[in-house]
């Protein structure tokens, strides 16, 4: 199943989804408008994945820039596996990325390089084969994953239960005691089927509203 791409399908969904969760439906309301988070189903996006995590969104954006402007000169052929392989350690460094992030980021560009990581053939597979897929790639962990398949691949009911910031939201909205396992999440989440990619997005916006922060999946 791909992301509603025409209004009346997003509508749908959220219509459905307030049907069955009427804290749900209150979240929709203080969320307000849901940002547009697709992003082009390549490398260069799932790569700038990993390279965002675990750093500020002005920081991640400006190594980003650095990384990305790196790859370019070094290939004539745009952002690709062998461009990124063809950067050493040291240019990976100087554009701000950590040792642990150069290492995902080769990886990456190993698997898809060496053809072991086909992802191009992710858009014809289930979300469970895509995401075991990508998680073999050391450094793609399954939020990155799930990050990527939502976005990029449109896949409406992946839910990414570990992702702290939905537990956050998720604890606000039901009024719970505690921050909820992800297995709490996954049995919270059920009756959104089959649009828990939505409810999550719908999540990560109301969370940015409570928390008065900007949208952690930007």
């Amino acid at each position: 199943m791909t992301e509603p791409t025409e209004d009346a399908d997003l509508v749908r969904a959220l219509s459905e989804l307030g049907r069955a969760d009427a804290d749900l439906a209150r979240a929709r309301e203080i969320a307000g408008p849901l940002p547009d988070r697709s992003r082009p189903a390549t490398l260069a996006s799932l790569m700038k994945i990993i390279v965002q995590q675990q750093v500020s969104l002005a920081s991640a954006n400006a190594i980003w820039g650095r990384f990305e402007s790196a790859v370019m000169a070094a290939s004539s052929d745009g952002f690709t596996a062998d461009a990124v392989l063809g950067l050493s350690e040291e240019d990976m460094r100087t554009a701000g990325l950590s040792r642990p992030k150069v290492a995902y980021c080769r990886n990456l560009a190993d698997a898809v390089a060496g053809g072991s990581l086909d992802l191009d053939g992710l858009a014809g597979i289930e979300d469970a084969a895509a995401i075991a897929d990508l998680t073999k790639v050391k450094g793609v962990g399954r939020w990155t994953a799930e990050i990527y398949m939502m976005f990029a691949h449109g896949r409406v009911d992946l839910w990414p239960a570990h992702d702290v910031a939905l537990q956050i939201a998720v604890q606000d909205l039901k009024a719970l005691a505690e921050r909820p396992t992800w297995k709490r999440m996954d049995e919270i989440a059920e009756p959104w089927r089959p649009w828990r990619g939505v409810a999550a997005r719908v999540l990560w916006r109301y969370y940015a509203v409570i928390k008065g922060r900007v949208d952690p999946t930007g």
